[in-house]
C-alpha cells in the first residue's frame, strides 16, 4: 500500500506546549502554569452581545473578510492605540484566531525555497507555517544578555539573497521582552535596505508594562512592508472565540484572502458581533487585566530571584523565562522532574527553539493565589536539588 503521508507534515513535531497540557490534565492536584490562557472569564458585556447575536439569529455567513462594521471598528482601534491608518475595505480581514493569518499571510508571500528569518525562543507555529509554505526557516537564536530582543547585528548575520520575510515576534512569547522604538528603528533600516517584508505577531500588544506598544508598521515605510497580526485571544480573554486579525497592504491582503475563502469562508459569526462591543467598550476591561497580570509578573519575578534562580524582567505578554542553567539540568529533565516530583507543569525552554535551552516558560495567566502555590512546591524543589 502506498504511503498516505506528507513527507513534510510527518517530519513537523507536535507542539511542545500542549504535550505538557495534556499531561497535567490528568494528573490530581496539580498545578499548571504552562498554558498562555488568561484566567479572566471574558468580559460580561462582550458575552452578553455574542448572546444577544445568537437571540436575534444571527448565523450566516459573513463577508469572507468579515463584518463590514468589525473591520471598521479594528481601523478605528489601530488608529487609536497605534497611531496606524488602514482602510477597512482593502487592508483589513477577520480570521479564525490570529494563528490563521500567520500561516496564510505565509502561504500568501512565499515562493519554494525563500528564506523566512525567525528569531528565537519564539512561539510554536512559525517554523511549521514556514515549511506548510514551502519556505526555508532560518533561526536567529536571541540572547538574554539583549534581553532577548533582535538587533541589527543579529539580523544582518542571516540574510542572504534568497531572504525575503522576517518574523517579529514581540512582544514574545514565551520570554516576555519587547522592542522598543529605537530597536525597531534600526531594524527598519535593514529591512528596507535588504528589500524584505515583516510579519509582525502582536498579539500581546496590550500587554506592554513599560511605556507604550509600538508596532514597526508605524515606523516611515514600513507600513507597505508589514503583515500586522493581532487578535481578541489575550487582551481580552476571548480564547474560545477563536477570533482574531490582519492589517497588511493590500496586494497581499487580497491574496491572504483568496487561501482564507476556499479554507475557512469566514471567521465564527457570534464571535464577530461580540468583538465589535469588545472594541467599541473593551478599553477599561484591558487596563483592568493589565493590572492584574502586571502584580503578578512583579511577584513572580521576585519570587524566582528570592531562589537563586536568574530571571531578567520581561516588559510584555504574560511569561517569564527563568534561568535554570545553575542545576546542571536539561530545560526538559528540570521540567520533566517538577511535574512528577511536585505536579506543577511549566514548559522547557526548548519547545520554542533550541535557544531555550536552559530556560523554561512560565505562564503568569493564573490567579496569585495558585502562583504563591506554585512557587512554594517550586521553592521545595530548587531546595531538594541544593541539597537543603
Amino acid at each position: 500500500m502506498r504511503n498516505p503521508l506528507s513527507d513534510t507534515i510527518v517530519k513537523i513535531q507536535p507542539s511542545g506546549i500542549r504535550k505538557f497540557f495534556d499531561v497535567v490534565s490528568e494528573m490530581k492536584g496539580a498545578i499548571s502554569l504552562g498554558v498562555g490562557e488568561p484566567d479572566f472569564d471574558t468580559p460580561w458585556h462582550i458575552r452578553e452581545e455574542g448572546i444577544y447575536s445568537l437571540e436575534k439569529g444571527r448565523t450566516f455567513y459573513t463577508s469572507n473578510a468579515g463584518l463590514k462594521d468589525l473591520k471598521i471598528e479594528i481601523s478605528r482601534y489601530l488608529k487609536r492605540r497605534m497611531s496606524l491608518e488602514y482602510d477597512y475595505n482593502t487592508e483589513i480581514m477577520v480570521t479564525v484566531g490570529g494563528s490563521e493569518a500567520i500561516d496564510i499571510a505565509l502561504r500568501a508571500m512565499l515562493n519554494p525555497g525563500d528564506e523566512v528569518l525567525i528569531p528565537q525562543p519564539s512561539y510554536v507555529s512559525y517554523v511549521p507555517c514556514t515549511l506548510l509554505a514551502g519556505g526555508t526557516p532560518v533561526i536567529i537564536e536571541l540572547e538574554e544578555k539583549d534581553e532577548f530582543r533582535l538587533t541589527k547585528e543579529k539580523l544582518l548575520e542571516k540574510i542572504t539573497p534568497r531572504t525575503k520575510v522576517l518574523i517579529l515576534p514581540f512582544p514574545n512569547n514565551p520570554t516576555g521582552a519587547v522592542m522598543e522604538k529605537a530597536d525597531l528603528e534600526a531594524i527598519a533600516e535593514v529591512i528596507e535596505e535588504k528589500d524584505l517584508f515583516v510579519l509582525s505577531d502582536e498579539i500581546y500588544a496590550e500587554l506592554t508594562y513599560k511605556g507604550e506598544h509600538v508596532s514597526i508598521a508605524s515606523i516611515p515605510g514600513m507600513k507597505e512592508r508589514t503583515v500586522l497580526i493581532n487578535g481578541f485571544s489575550k487582551a481580552y480573554a476571548m480564547t474560545g472565540w477563536r477570533l482574531g486579525y490582519t492589517a497588511a497592504p493590500a496586494v497581499i491582503l487580497k491574496q491572504m484572502l483568496k487561501i482564507h475563502q476556499y479554507a475557512i469562508m469566514c471567521a465564527p459569526t457570534t464571535s464577530q458581533y461580540a468583538a465589535i462591543e469588545a472594541l467599541r467598550n473593551g478599553d477599561e476591561d484591558i487596563a483592568r487585566m493589565k493590572e492584574a497580570y502586571d502584580e503578578r509578573r512583579r511577584y513572580l519575578l521576585g519570587a524566582f530571584r528570592e531562589l537563586g534562580m536568574d530571571c531578567f524582567e520581561p516588559y510584555g505578554a504574560f511569561y517569564m523565562f527563568p534561568c535554570i542553567k545553575r542545576f546542571g539540568m536539561t530545560s526538559d529533565e528540570f521540567a520533566n522532574r517538577l511535574l512528577r516530583e511536585e505536579k506543577i507543569a511549566i514548559v522547557p525552554g526548548t519547545a520554542f527553539g533550541d535557544s531555550g535551552e536552559g530556560y523554561l516558560r512560565v505562564s503568569y495567566a493564573y490567579s496569585l493565589e495558585d502562583l504563591k502555590k506554585a512557587i512554594g512546591r517550586i521553592r521545595r524543589f530548587v531546595d531538594k536539588l541544593d541539597g537543603k
